[in-house]
């Protein structure tokens, strides 16, 4: 961090606040203290009557031409579920319905916390978008393991077909 986003300020310094435990940046000239938070992550394991689970192949990057659950950045403003349905749209022109919270993931080292909902796919007419490539449909056997584009889809995917979606899962991921 270079300027303080309050008044502009170049005058920024890494300490311990009065009354704090970690280094913050903090202006010398008007006091602000500037936190730095986890982003949020969240989107949805979208399943059918048939089973079979909704994957994207990811347009962008990071992991450019890999597979992944719909999910994105929660925007300010938003409840991690409106964000979940938002990326599932957005990423996958998806619609689903009677989702529940599924897994909560944090991965400290890059400072993410991923929350991913089950979702029951409502439409049929998905397809890719700006984000995503390619969206299909796979069968628990064609689920492509070694081409999902991060751990946090492993590790969701793997919980849904160990345990079944009726718990809500909470891990802590270091890759």
């Amino acid at each position: 961090m270079n300027f303080c986003s309050n008044c502009g300020s170049a005058k920024l310094e890494k300490i311990i606040p009065e009354g704090d435990n970690l280094e913050r940046f903090v202006c010398r000239e008007c006091g602000t203290i500037h936190y730095t938070n986890p982003n949020i992550v969240t989107g949805v394991l979208p399943y059918t009557k048939n089973k079979e689970i909704l994957l994207c192949r990811r347009s962008i990057e990071p992991r450019s031409g890999f597979w992944t659950l719909p999910a994105g950045f929660l925007e300010n403003g938003e409840t991690i579920e409106q964000g979940a349905i938002r990326e599932t749209l957005e990423e996958a022109k998806l619609i689903v319905d009677d989702i529940a919270l599924f897994s909560v993931i944090s991965v400290p080292h890059i400072n993410q916390i991923y929350t991913f909902f089950t979702g029951q796919i409502v439409n049929d007419d998905f397809g890719p978008t700006a984000e995503s490539s390619e969206v299909k449909l796979f069968s628990i056997e064609e689920i492509p393991w070694d081409e999902l584009a991060f751990p946090t889809v492993v590790k969701t995917l793997e919980l849904y077909l160990q345990n079944g979606k009726g718990e809500v899962f909470n891990e802590t991921l270091s890759y």
